[in-house]
Formats: C-alpha cells, structure tokens, sequence
C-alpha cells in the first residue's frame, strides 16, 4: 500500500459538483464543460506522421509521397532503439506544454480527462497492440513525497480500467532522484538515468515472455524510456512499447 500522505486527496463534494458545471476552457477561454473545449481537442489535436520507433514528428516530405507502414527517422534507422514502437499523442508545444507542466507540477489532476483523450485518440489511430503489462514511469521516493502523485501512475490507472489492461504500478522500482531530464543538454540525458532503474525482485518474474508498455507524459531524447527498455529486457520481456502524451521536438 502506498502511504496515505503520497496519494493526490480525493475532491470533495463541492469539487465534484462544480466540475460538472460549465467553466471556461483553459486554452480559448470559451464557456464549456471541458477543460479543454472540443473545439481546441480538434485543433490541436491533429494527427502527424511521426517516427514509429521514437515519436519524432517527421515532415511529409520524409516519405517522398510514399506511403510506409512504419516511418523511422534518420537517428533510428543509424541506432534502432530498445522499444519496439513508440506512440506519442502529441507534441509538446503550445498549449499541451504549459497543460502538462500544470498537471505534473501543480496538482492540475483535473486536466487527466483531456489528457487521457488525446492518449486513447493516439492509440485508436496507431491500433496500439494491448500489452500483458501497463508500467507507468516510477517515481523517486523523494520526487514522490514532494509532487503527492506521480502524474504517469494518475493516467495509467483510468486507462488500464477503461481498456481492461493489467496496470503494474509497483514491478518499476526509481533507485535514486534525478535531475529534470527538460533541463538538461541531451547528451547528459542517458548519463542522468544510467542505473537509476530497478525491478521489483518478487514481481521480475512476470516480465518473462511479456509484452509490455510503459507510460509516461513527456518524452524528450527518449533516455529514461530507453533505460527502462533494457532493463525490461534484460529481465525477458518480448516486445515493449513506450506510450507517451507528449513528444518534444529535440
């Protein structure tokens, strides 16, 4: 059981009745029951052609006018990566950039909702292949004590309920704090994670011949997903995803 001091507080009463009123979307501002109006899902929303091993969004001329099942780009074809696909839903960038710094870091939980639509939108347009294992990207003990909620666990929960899959929570263990990988210059990225990933002994077991994907809301160079990907392999896990809301333009 986690310490009941690190769990986000249930909303009140008030809290879940105002919610159900209209308020304005947090984006244009318009009246609507949505934090994010469904005018503004739609607009910046749209689907791009994006990297299947990373994310990356790659420019329609990438393919030349071809059609291709699985597009890469350049870095991954030269160095393929530990994951097997990558699906993000979004780039980070306006307004999804200041939304999630709102929910990572200051407690904007009731922005999941519109989070989680744009996810399951990126994965019913991709046919995201249903993994043995959902693993939301842990948190350190410290980071954990500090925010009150891991923000990938707050999404990965709704999700594995509404698409029926095993969300694991605990089988991820974060050894040690890190610095914010947005902060850092790339090639410190892979340095700043190295070893900071663990697997929980009496649940490794389970990863032998798994299909697993991991959650989490940002993406930047792909470090701390690609860390866990070797671990996860490592421990006998067959095929890995990463999904994530967000992919940064490096």
């Amino acid at each position: 059981m986690e310490p009941s001091a690190l769990r986000p507080a249930k909303p009140s009463l008030l809290e879940r009745a105002l919610a159900r009123c209209p308020g304005q979307c947090l984006v244009c501002r318009s009246w609507s029951k949505q934090r994010v109006c469904q005018l503004c899902l739609d607009r910046y929303t749209r689907p791009a052609l994006r990297c299947t091993s990373c994310g990356l969004r790659l420019p329609a001329a990438t393919l030349g006018g071809i059609q291709h099942a699985s597009p890469q780009c350049g870095r991954c074809l030269q160095q393929p990566p530990p994951l097997d696909r990558c699906i993000a839903a979004l780039d980070y960038a306006f307004p999804w950039d200041h939304l999630l710094l709102r929910y990572k870091f200051q407690q904007a939980l009731h922005l999941g909702g519109a989070l989680l639509q744009c996810l399951e939108a990126a994965l019913d347009r991709e046919q995201a292949q249903a993994p043995d294992l959902l693993l939301p990207v842990p948190l350190s003990t410290e980071r954990l004590r500090e925010r009150g909620y891991n923000q990938s666990l707050e999404l990965a929960r709704p999700l594995a309920r509404r698409r029926g899959l095993n969300c694991e929570a605990k089988l991820l263990l974060r050894l040690r704090d890190t610095a914010h990988q947005l902060k850092l210059p790339a090639e410190q990225r892979a340095a700043n994670v190295r070893h900071a990933f663990a697997l929980e002994p009496q649940q490794a077991g389970r990863l032998r011949g798994a299909h697993v994907a991991l959650l989490d809301d940002v993406m930047t160079t792909g470090a701390t997903l690609h860390e866990l990907a070797r671990l996860l392999r490592r421990a006998g896990a067959t095929r890995i995803q990463a999904w994530v809301l967000a992919r940064t333009a490096e």
